[in-house]
């Protein structure tokens, strides 16, 4: 009774509001037809009185014309006639008319309207007569429209009667069917849900009750795929990932795949250090790992590497507690040349980002490439262990390795996550072999991007550059036989970060900060922290602190703008030459407004451990982040995310992914100057009470929306895409029959 119930309501309710409607849009018809009427008529009488009216007025005999009015007022529907003056006068009129009527209303124009008074609903027309002495005189009307009203309401009835015999009729045809279906699969469904079976499933094929199982347990695989979607309000923690993971994923084998590894071992003397590299990535993926504690599969870069692995070219990470495994893979230099300097970084970086420097292509770096993926993928199948492993796969260093892990182990769940952004397809077809890369993605079971803008850009390079089905509602492609999903998943970090409980106040560490560099304490401290590469705007965000100082003088000798760059890929001449660059242009900066030992500018071309960082986070007045094209940029979010005094403000370039979802920062075109050197200015002189309106939001965005929740999001899709992989696997290695039976089962679900 409660399913019928619940079905019976809303149509009740919707036929009551067809039924409203109806009868509102009637009523509104039938008295528009009346008035229409009324006015032709009223026309008609109007025009045989003018004349008459006329000549009587000119010769001012009004008492004929109080005879002739209770004359003509004897028509059925005529309820009275009157002659008014402009002064608001009666100069004659029928008995109805003196008696209940006056002459309020203007007679000048001619004018014809419906109105409702105590007495009933009236029909009331004007039409002034023309003479040529004054005062000037109308001719009024009035019919009696409560014949109208009586059929109107005839009228409701009768709809209403209708609706009510049509909403029977529905909900009797309906029920019928309902019931009638019901009885037929009920039985059917309650078994695969409760998983009793029994003389429910009579027969049926023996070989069908494992494919029942499997369909149950995939059931209630998505059931609680949805109570973890239907609690995505709530703070995803590590725990809460655990949780996810041990929920939907138990037992299974968690693999990520990236260049860079998240702790180098390096040599300082006869000592080994341990450094974290300058990588928003890394930033985004090691807490992933430490609460899956999988292993991570990475190119061992550091000087002392290798005397720290065991004899499979594994290490236990982080040093201190170790949590997941990290696995490396050598390269020689001549291969990391290839396809590290080469191929990714000359060929596929620019290709990507707006920066105008141009893509540079060779045959001899891209067959490296190959050759380099090759073996990153080989050892992801070393380590997989089964034959359906889960893996993340990072970025634009192994386009290839999807395909190619996925020929081993064909039965693999495979994200891929771009974390730069994707060029439009007229951009891409620069590349000579698009169509491999291509390719080489399609392996993936996933492909995820920052914005919906990159995914809709490599949805059209697929369909301008190979032959594939392109499903642009669901933004799935198949390609030779195998559906890939296309994806935005906006990245994060940790909120709270964990090395921040290494960090100092925010006072402490601006003191600390303005004593290192022998700053006055009054100095205004910006902050720029990235790798030292062109697609950050480091030279535009130089070229905007001297416009600062050209527009308003008084901070020279007050602000000083601490840019801090990990050097980066120096081997590549364009780097190399963007060094140089920035520093002739600090220097000259710094030459030309240098005040009181106080440098505009105070560049550091130094690798700085994360706690290192967020002290000069936490020193910071502003921030600015003034990419020229960026997937997202972390470095946005960790300055957020440090101040915890809700202080500072962050200058945030539009061209960022991340000023998708922080608003509330300082929104600017790097490539505007002006704009930024007021934007920089407006930051220094702004409010603490807006300070901190802003800082807030933008801290309940990143708490909300962390690391956490962006794997959260990726693993809730790819084990729904397992669970029904694994469900086609059992159906299609069934019988006929029991396939036969399956489909009628999953027919009358549907």
């Amino acid at each position: 009774m409660r399913k019928i119930s619940t079905f019976l309501l809303p149509l009740v309710v919707i036929l009551a509001a067809c039924a409203w409607a109806s009868v509102y849009a009637v009523d509104r018809l039938m008295i528009g037809w009346f008035t229409d009427d009324l006015t032709i008529r009223g026309g008609l009488i109007e025009r045989a009185l003018e004349e008459p009216v006329r000549r009587s007025v000119e010769a001012a005999n009004f008492e004929s014309l109080q005879q002739r009015f209770e004359r003509v007022s004897t028509d059925e529907r005529l309820f009275a006639v009157g002659l008014c003056a402009e002064d608001g006068s009666l100069i004659a009129g029928s008995q109805k008319f003196e008696k209940r009527m006056g002459c309020q209303m203007s007679v000048l124009e001619p004018t014809t309207f419906v109105t409702d008074l105590p007495t009933g609903l009236y029909h009331i027309q004007i039409m002034p007569i023309p003479t040529t002495d004054t005062p000037r005189y109308g001719l009024v009307l009035i019919h009696d429209m409560s014949f109208a009203s009586k059929r109107s309401t005839d009228t409701k009835l009768k709809i209403f009667a209708f609706f009510l015999l049509l909403g029977t009729l529905i909900a009797t045809a309906t029920l019928a069917l309902f019931r009638l279906a019901f009885s037929q699969w009920a039985r059917q469904i309650r078994s695969i849900i409760s998983g009793t079976g029994g003389s429910d499933l009579a027969g049926v094929s023996r070989e069908l009750l494992p494919v029942l199982s499997e369909f149950r347990s995939a059931m209630l695989q998505i059931a609680d795929g949805s109570r973890f979607k239907d609690e995505a309000r709530e703070l995803w923690t590590p725990k809460r990932l655990r949780d996810l993971l041990n929920t939907r994923l138990a037992g299974e084998k968690v693999i990520i795949l990236a260049n860079r590894e998240p702790y180098i071992h390096v040599r300082r003397g006869d000592k080994i250090e341990v450094q974290r590299p300058a990588s928003g990535m890394v930033t985004a993926l090691e807490p992933i790992m430490r609460a899956c504690s999988g292993v991570w599969i990475a190119h061992g870069s550091g000087d002392a590497d290798r005397d720290v692995v065991d004899n499979h070219d594994r290490v236990g990470v982080p040093p201190e507690n170790p949590e997941y495994q990290l696995r490396r893979v050598w390269l020689t230099p001549q291969e990391e040349t290839g396809y590290y300097f080469g191929f990714a970084n000359e060929g596929l970086w620019p290709l990507c980002h707006i920066a105008h420097i141009r893509p540079i292509f060779r045959r001899e770096d891209w067959e490296t490439y190959k050759l380099v993926n090759q073996r990153f993928a080989q050892a992801v199948i070393d380590e997989a262990g089964c034959d359906d492993p889960i893996v993340l796969v990072q970025d634009y260093h192994f386009a290839l390795a999807p395909r190619m892990i996925r020929e081993v182990l064909p039965r693999a769940t495979i994200i891929t996550f771009w974390h730069i952004p994707w060029p439009n397809a007229e951009k891409f077809g620069i590349c000579p072999w698009r169509a491999e890369i291509l390719e080489g993605l399609l392996g993936s079971t996933i492909i995820g991007f920052h914005t919906r803008t990159h995914v809709n850009n490599f949805m059209d390079t697929v369909d301008r550059e190979i032959e594939s089905r392109l499903n642009r509602e669901d933004f799935s492609i198949s390609f030779k036989g195998r559906l890939s999903a296309v994806r935005n998943y906006p990245i994060s970090i940790e909120f709270p970060p964990q090395k921040l409980q290494e960090v100092p106040t925010s006072a402490e560490s601006r003191s600390r900060v303005l004593a290192r560099h022998n700053l006055p304490p009054t100095t205004a401290i910006g902050v720029g922290i990235e790798r030292l590469d062109y697609t950050k705007g480091i030279l535009e965000r130089f070229a905007s602190i001297e416009r600062l100082l050209e527009m308003m003088p008084e901070h020279i000798g007050n602000v000083c703008f601490i840019q801090i760059v990990a050097p980066s890929r120096w081997r590549i001449q364009a780097y190399s030459q963007f060094a140089d660059e920035v520093r002739i242009l600090a220097a000259t900066i710094n030459a030309k407004y240098t005040k009181d030992g106080v440098a505009p500018i105070l560049l550091i071309e130094k690798h700085h451990e994360v706690p290192e960082v967020y002290e000069y986070y936490r020193a910071a007045d502003f921030c600015v982040v003034s990419s020229l094209h960026d997937g997202m940029n972390l470095v946005a979010k960790e300055f957020v995310a440090s101040r915890d005094d809700e202080q500072g403000v962050l200058i945030l370039s539009v061209f960022a992914g991340a000023s998708r979802e922080l608003p509330e920062a300082l929104i600017v075109n790097p490539y505007d100057i002006d704009e930024c050197a007021r934007a920089i200015s407006q930051a220094l002189s702004m409010d603490p009470t807006e300070r901190r309106q802003r800082m807030r939001t933008m801290r309940e965005q990143i708490k909300e929306w962390n690391v956490f929740r962006w794997a959260a999001r990726m693993i809730l899709d790819a084990a729904e895409i397992r669970e029904k992989e694994r469900l086609m696997r059992v159906i299609d290695s069934a019988s006929p029959a029991t396939r036969r039976a399956v489909k009628r089962v999953t027919e009358s679900i549907s």
